[in-house]
């Protein structure tokens, strides 16, 4: 990391829920099943902005495009 970048932002478990649009029950699953990688101090538990954004990406399922085969459906 370069001393020009900006310092790593760490998120409180309602601020990554707030980011996935999810209740807190959701991402303390994820952290009590280690699906996600986190930093605990003390009792205090935070992700990673970047950490957030790797998992975001990794489960982004790309859209298909509906191929045209020609045949039409019957109704």
């Amino acid at each position: 990391m370069s001393s020009s970048s900006a310092p790593e932002r760490y998120l409180t478990v309602a601020e990554v829920a707030e980011v996935l649009g999810t209740t807190e029950r959701f991402p303390r699953r994820l952290i009590a099943e280690r699906r996600i990688p986190f930093v605990k101090a003390g009792k205090h538990v935070r992700i990673a902005r970047s950490t957030l954004d790797s998992y975001i990406q990794a489960n982004t399922v790309p859209s298909i495009t509906p191929r045209r085969n020609g045949l039409r459906r019957t109704v």
